[in-house]
């Protein structure tokens, strides 16, 4: 379990583009992650 103030485990995700981002191609940013259901989906 996370706590405030760990960081984030390394992770990749689709962008809405299609494209694979990971939280690496990120570093030294700040980054603010949004998730959310897909539609039509429980959530």
């Amino acid at each position: 379990m996370l706590k405030v103030g760990d960081k984030a485990p390394e992770f990749s995700l689709p962008s809405d583009s299609g494209s694979n981002v990971g939280l690496k191609d990120f570093r030294g940013k700040r980054v603010v992650l949004f998730f959310f259901p897909r539609a039509n989906t429980p959530g």
